[in-house]
């Protein structure tokens, strides 16, 4: 090997994409640990939160908003409704289309999810100040929407 190649640990873009993919990564699990007293896994919590914030979504739109396939809620879905955590309605105007709501125990569930994922975040977050966390908000949904728009999402 020569003297001038350059490994991607050594790059500052890589090395920037690898410490926020560790982050992410422990950030999943200390939230996997925290939530699993609900007897819930951070795939449901995603599910839960959308569903409390947009309400009457269709199973189409929920993987799109999570950015998984179709065939991932195929698999989810229908455990929580099991389980009395959703309901899924036909659409007024079209018959063909279902849409996802919370139950009241879905709800109160997705508060007490929510409620812990809140105190997961501040925990980790702490030693950023709040123009830190937007900083490093603002670049993470630019290089998200450039990432999406390159995969024609």
């Amino acid at each position: 090997m020569t003297a001038t190649r350059q490994f991607p640990w050594d790059h500052p873009r890589f090395k920037s994409w690898i410490s926020v993919a560790r982050a992410c990564q422990v950030m999943n699990q200390a939230l996997a640990r925290e939530i699993a007293s609900l007897d819930i896994k951070p795939p449901h919590l995603d599910i839960l939160v959308n569903l409390y914030r947009f309400e009457g979504l269709t199973q189409q739109d929920l993987a799109r908003k999570l950015l998984v396939g179709r065939s991932n809620m195929s698999m989810l879905l229908p455990q929580m409704e099991k389980r009395g955590l959703i309901t899924r309605r036909g659409d007024e105007n079209d018959r063909r289309v279902l849409r996802l709501y919370l139950t009241e125990d879905g709800r109160a569930l997705s508060e007490k999810a929510m409620d812990i994922q809140i105190k997961v975040i501040d925990r980790m977050m702490e030693t950023s100040t709040l123009e830190e966390c937007m900083s490093v908000a603002s670049v993470m949904e630019r290089l998200t929407a450039a990432l999406l728009m390159r995969d024609g999402r």
